[in-house]
């Protein structure tokens, strides 16, 4: 059972920035924020929980049984995320490349202590255990500074996995397979990483967000394991009998200026190698679905539409189903993982050949990061734009990729890689 409070803040944004300094106490924490972006599916302006009751963490094999066991014994709040590689469940694969993160495939805890940010309201759900705890806590975060800032103790030297001579000759390689149609898509990705290096978590996620300011933004602890993210993606939304999938599939850079701002946006717009990619996906999307839906419920509410942020213009599409209500939630999440923005068409050849040519364990990059709640229902992000730290290892990682079609040009991808990288190689090299 929860004790349920509800207040209102007035300086719902200094709160916000206290609360998540005063989370820094557990090992377990997922910070969710929406930075106030105001779309038709938003539940939450902001979330947190922290200070696990109950866990689960495991390899991949057999993750998504173990979760939905877990899921249904607790029937309560579940926070946590579901690695790449659980494609080797769900799928008859393998990931054999290089791995310096070495986060668990699968990781959810029951919070014992829940924040829900709506407004200027605030509702917590404390566990019975600990519903006492609420005014000390309360207390503990409105005295402390938010504003503290704490410095990168080293220089950070980052590294290319792929230098960009070898990224060309994979690129030819990938490009064979899809002239030869033994795929039509594949996303393929690489890694940018620090070795030997120590970095503040709190204070990077902070600057990292201020700079991309994102809908689906993400600072995820777990021990000395943590997730800094500023995706704008959501990967899967469940409300009632609902199911919501925002694939982003076409990106363009933005400018100061504003008149070559909308004219690199209205060039994305009629850029057709950028809408075939996000087409391609979209109809993956709705194979993923079908697994689940309700006959004749799967719908493409928006394709290809553009969305701005603060770094870069997307092309995003929605596209919804509706499944039974009897229908698990673990296993509309198994039908459609990996998410198909980050995969290929065909969903299989794609994840085999890229397996092939990629260095690194992709891990929680390109994941999901999100909560189940009681009901069933759940959110999800893809985990793109995101520092991932270890922080034993002293490794610090960012990847990023691109979708590759016939129409792809080796210089252009490995230019809008660039693109993709720029926030987090600002914010880890000032």
């Amino acid at each position: 059972m929860r004790k349920k409070t509800v207040f209102v803040k007035e300086e719902i944004q200094e709160f916000k920035q206290q609360l998540l300094a005063w989370s820094q106490q557990f090992d377990d924490v997922v910070w969710l924020d929406s930075n106030y972006h105001k779309q038709q599916y938003s539940s939450y302006d902001a979330v947190l929980a922290v200070d696990a009751f109950t866990a689960i963490q495991t390899d991949y094999v057999g993750a998504f049984e173990k979760l939905e066991e877990y899921q249904k014994s607790t029937k309560d709040w579940l926070f946590g995320y579901l690695t790449y590689d659980l494609k080797n469940t769900t799928e008859e694969l393998q990931s054999n490349n290089y791995d310096g993160l070495a986060f668990p495939d699968l990781y959810f805890f029951q919070p014992k202590k829940l924040f829900l940010i709506q407004g200027n309201t605030v509702e917590t759900l404390y566990l019975h255990a600990v519903e006492e705890d609420l005014e000390n806590d309360l207390k503990a975060i409105e005295r402390l500074n938010s504003n503290t800032l704490f410095e990168t103790v080293d220089k950070i030297d980052i590294q290319q996995r792929i230098p960009e001579s070898a990224y060309y000759e994979k690129l030819k390689i990938l490009l064979a397979h899809i002239h030869r149609g033994d795929i039509y898509e594949a996303n393929f990705c690489q890694e940018f990483y620090a070795e030997n290096t120590t970095i503040h978590p709190l204070d990077t996620y902070r600057k990292l967000n201020a700079i991309s300011k994102p809908p689906f933004a993400t600072f995820l602890k777990l021990g000395d394991k943590f997730l800094l993210s500023a995706t704008p993606e959501r990967y899967l939304k469940k409300e009632g009998c609902k199911i919501i999938s925002q694939p982003i599939k076409g990106t363009a850079k933005r400018a100061s200026d504003p008149n070559k701002d909308e004219a690199l946006k209205q060039a994305l717009v009629s850029d057709d190698k950028e809408r075939s990619e996000n087409i391609m996906i979209v109809d993956l999307v709705r194979n993923d679905l079908s697994h689940t839906a309700t006959k004749g419920s799967v719908k493409v509410e928006e394709l290809c539409k553009i969305y701005s942020f603060e770094q870069v213009h997307q092309m995003i599409s929605t596209v919804v189903s509706e499944v039974d209500p009897s229908t698990s939630p673990v296993s509309i999440l198994q039908t459609t993982f990996p998410m198909g923005s980050m995969t290929g068409v065909p969903k299989i050849s794609a994840l085999e050949i890229i397996e092939n040519l990629e260095e690194t364990k992709r891990g929680l990059y390109s994941g999901a990061v999100g909560y189940i709640t009681p009901s069933g229902d759940f959110d999800f992000n893809v985990v793109i734009r995101s520092i991932l730290y270890n922080e034993s290892k002293h490794y610090v990682s960012y990847s990023v990729g691109g979708a590759i079609t016939a129409k792809s040009t080796p210089q252009k991808e490995y230019e809008e890689c660039l693109v993709k990288a720029k926030a987090m190689r600002e914010v880890l090299e000032n």
